[in-house]
């Protein structure tokens, strides 16, 4: 596995972890349907959270939701629809990215929710 695809993997695992002490259950991770994955699938209370992770190696974050292409959101919109449909589900669902910022010796998180909406 090449560095970075590591490091995305590390961006994930940090991801989750943040989400998980911030009362998050995990519902999945790296979801796949067609072509479309999403990273995590989390749930807080009735909101159900479809979390794009974006992990970055310079000093700073800058418009991280811009990073995300039309294409990307119609892709995890469709995979969102076909996980609720599949589970029964009777939820919000929201659409959050997660930046990682790895600095030399530190990780920042920043947790952007309700990033893009599906319409």
């Amino acid at each position: 596995m090449g560095k970075h695809n590591e490091f995305g993997k590390e961006g994930e695992d940090l991801a989750a972890n943040f989400l998980v002490e911030q009362g998050y259950t995990i519902k999945y991770r790296n979801f796949r349907y067609l072509n479309s994955e999403i990273d995590i699938i989390a749930q807080k209370a009735n909101v159900l959270a479809m979390v794009e992770v974006r992990s970055r190696s310079n000093d700073q974050i800058i418009n991280i939701a811009e990073t995300i292409t039309k294409k990307k959101i119609r892709l995890l919109v469709m995979g969102a629809d076909h996980y609720v449909s599949e589970n029964g589900l009777d939820v919000e669902v929201r659409f959050d990215i997660i930046a990682i910022l790895r600095n030399p010796k530190i990780f920042q998180i920043e947790h952007l929710k309700s990033a893009f909406y599906h319409f």
